[in-house]
């Protein structure tokens, strides 16, 4: 079945307006990229889309009460509501060395989340 998406493209600084031509998983046509990397941006956008996963994670006996954190490298996108819940149910012991793995293998995702910052 053929299908027509359009994405901004966000692999580089111009902002391509894409326009993505599919069959199934297959990508047939894109159009509208200026570089060679809206190519990839589009096939992987329109068949896997990931995101990297940032958020914070409560902290006991730090000077802030809060850490950042972030998955180690992007996460499918069906994954990101899922692994925000498991990582909103967290509160952490300091200290909390900067990429210290908070959950490993997150949801079964393959993918750590780590802390974004050390907090003595």
């Amino acid at each position: 079945m053929r299908e027509t998406r359009k994405f901004l493209c966000v692999s580089c600084p111009v902002g391509c307006a894409l326009t993505v031509v599919l069959d199934g998983t297959n990508l047939l046509e894109v159009e509208g990229n200026v570089c060679a990397r809206g190519v990839e941006y589009a096939k992987n956008e329109a068949v896997n889309p990931t995101r990297t996963f940032t958020s914070t994670v409560r902290v006991r006996g730090a000077s802030l009460p809060v850490c950042p954190v972030r998955s180690r490298k992007p996460l499918p996108l069906r994954e990101v509501f899922r692994v925000s819940r498991e990582v909103a149910k967290l509160t952490l012991d300091a200290p909390l060395e900067i990429g210290q793995v908070i959950i490993e293998d997150v949801c079964g995702s393959g993918v750590d989340i780590v802390a974004s910052r050390t907090l003595k």
